[in-house]
C-alpha cells in the first residue's frame, strides 16, 4: 500500500509538480507554525479566538488554509499567545536546503513506519 509521503516523494520528481510545490511551502510553513504555536501554548482555537476576539471559525479557516491573514492579523495571533512574530527573508539556496531536508525526513519517516 502506497502512503501519502511515498505518492509525494515520486510526485517530487516531476519538475512542474516540483515548482508548484515549492511556490506554495511558504503559505504552509505558516500554516504550520500558527498550529504549532497554539498547540504549544495549550490553547484551543476556541480560546485563541477569545483571546484574539476573533471567530473560532476563523482560526479554523486559518489553520486549514483556507484564509490568508494579513501581517496585522499574524501579529494579533502572535501577541495573544505571548509571542511575537517574526518574518524573515532567506537566501533561495537556504529554502531548497529546507525543502530537501523536509523530503529526507518525509522519506526517512515513510521507512521507519513499515
Amino acid at each position: 500500500m502506497r502512503t501519502f509521503e511515498d505518492a509525494l516523494a515520486n510526485r517530487l520528481e516531476e519538475p512542474g509538480f516540483r515548482a508548484e510545490y515549492e511556490a506554495l511551502e511558504p503559505e504552509f510553513a505558516i500554516i504550520q507554525a500558527m498550529i504549532d504555536a497554539r498547540k504549544n501554548t495549550g490553547l484551543t482555537q476556541r480560546e485563541l479566538a477569545q483571546k484574539t476576539g476573533m471567530a473560532q471559525g476563523d482560526i479554523s479557516k486559518l489553520e486549514s488554509g483556507n484564509g490568508n491573514p494579513s501581517i496585522k492579523t499574524l501579529q494579533r495571533l502572535a501577541a495573544a499567545m505571548d509571542m511575537q512574530l517574526r518574518l524573515e527573508f532567506l537566501p533561495i539556496s537556504e529554502q531548497r536546503g529546507a525543502l530537501r531536508l523536509a523530503e529526507r525526513e518525509i522519506r526517512l519517516q515513510g521507512l521507519t513506519e513499515k
